[in-house]
């Protein structure tokens, strides 16, 4: 994994588990990678991954079982899509149409556009 210096580190784990959830890679109430198994293949320190797994868990996509692991809570899908689609309303779309106005690019064209992507 490629990690960028814009993002601290364990928030671009949580993004990568995020994906692998919302892919359906780990699906509900899989059990997800150890600490020590996700930090050898992201070849990061133990440490930095039990901190997206605590930040996982504050937002409810994991859970732990003592002595077990950590496991993909049943609605996490559902919580992940309803945060990115208010990060993309309240961030990103904002971004974006700004962007259109600085560069004189209509409603119209984006419409026309998306229309001509399918």
């Amino acid at each position: 994994m490629q990690f960028h210096s814009d993002k601290a580190i364990y928030i671009q784990i949580a993004d990568y588990a995020l994906e692998k959830i919302g892919k359906g890679e780990w699906k509900p109430d899989d059990k997800i990678p150890s600490v020590r198994d996700l930090a050898s293949e992201l070849e990061v320190n133990p440490n930095t991954v039990m901190r997206t797994y605590d930040f996982l868990q504050q937002q409810e996509i994991i859970y732990n079982k003592r002595g077990l692991g950590f496991f993909v809570q049943e609605n996490a899908k559902n919580i992940i899509h309803t945060q990115k689609k208010k990060q993309f309303m309240e961030v990103e779309l904002p971004a974006f149409f700004e962007s259109m106005d600085l560069l004189g690019i209509s409603i119209d064209d984006v419409v026309q556009h998306y229309k001509n992507k399918k």
